[in-house]
């Protein structure tokens, strides 16, 4: 399934899953495999949970981790989604081989 993407040019990240979007900084990045693959990840996991608890587990396991490591950027690299997304964005085939639930195993 291909969601739709958003210019949104006062993102601070290159690419976000908003449910059912993907917003991207750039017009560029409307074309960038990579980005629009990490983000459908995000989104494919997001309406496994049923949405807004991918949105809580997701908020909850970044707290978890900024008070165990005690910074923003490794906090945000090791919540189970994001490690799952990170793994498999340059694998072309991931999204029609993946698993259910498969951040689990992150």
């Amino acid at each position: 399934m291909r969601y739709p993407v958003i210019v949104v040019p006062f993102l601070k990240v290159s690419g976000m899953a908003l449910y059912p979007f993907i917003l991207v900084k750039n017009k560029q990045d409307i074309n960038d495999p990579i980005i629009i693959r990490h983000e459908t990840i995000h989104l494919k996991q997001a309406a496994e949970m049923l949405v807004i608890p991918f949105y809580l587990a997701y908020l909850l396991h970044y707290l978890y981790n900024l008070y165990t490591y005690g910074n923003h950027e490794q906090a945000y690299y090791q919540i189970i989604f994001e490690r799952e997304a990170y793994h498999h964005e340059n694998d072309a085939d991931y999204l029609q081989t993946r698993r259910f639930w498969a951040w689990r195993f992150y």
